[in-house]
Formats: structure tokens, sequence, C-alpha cells
């Protein structure tokens, strides 16, 4: 059963299509095909939200579709949830500060 999906091998986050739990390893499949990554998950992870696929620093810019959606608050550790707790949204960045 598929667990993971991302859209594109660059990206730095999946799409959990299932609920994950703590300690449980995913297979993480790619929507343009291509080699499965593995994963274990750090922290509960709902179904819809995203779940880090490598550690991403503070300030980086967090890519999804193979581009940047949002910047990292904090660091956010592979295997980790990644939500509006620890990433900003570039949508409604209009090039200010922060």
């Amino acid at each position: 059963m598929r667990k993971a999906v991302a859209h594109k091998s660059g990206d730095f986050v999946a799409v959990a299509v299932a609920d994950l739990s703590p300690g449980e390893e995913v297979e993480v499949h790619f929507l343009e095909g291509g080699e499965r990554l593995r994963v274990k998950v750090r922290e509960a992870v709902p179904l819809g939200h995203k779940l880090a696929l490598r550690d991403i620093p503070e300030g980086a810019k967090v890519v999804e579709y193979g581009e940047p959606i949002g910047k990292a608050t904090t660091f956010i550790p592979t295997g980790s949830h990644v939500h509006t707790h620890n990433l900003r949204s570039l949508r409604w960045d209009f090039g200010g500060k922060g």
C-alpha cells in the first residue's frame, strides 16, 4: 500500500496518503517515476500532510512539485511532519523580510 507520494525526485517533501506513525518505515513513490525512497517516520504525519524526505535547514526554501513552496522556520529532520508549525508559505511572500 502506498503511504507517501512525492511529485518529483528532487522534492524535499512527500504527501502522506495515509496516516503515518512514528517509527514506521515508508516507501516514497514519485509520480514522475524512478527509484523509490525509504524514509523512517519520526513523528505522526496525518493524511494529506507533508513528510520531510531529507534534513531541511532552518531558513531553507522547501521544494515540492519541483518548485519552492515555503521556507523552513526551524530545522526539520528527515521523517518529520512538515506543516504550518515549521514551514512558512512563499505564496504571500512579496519580498519582505522574515
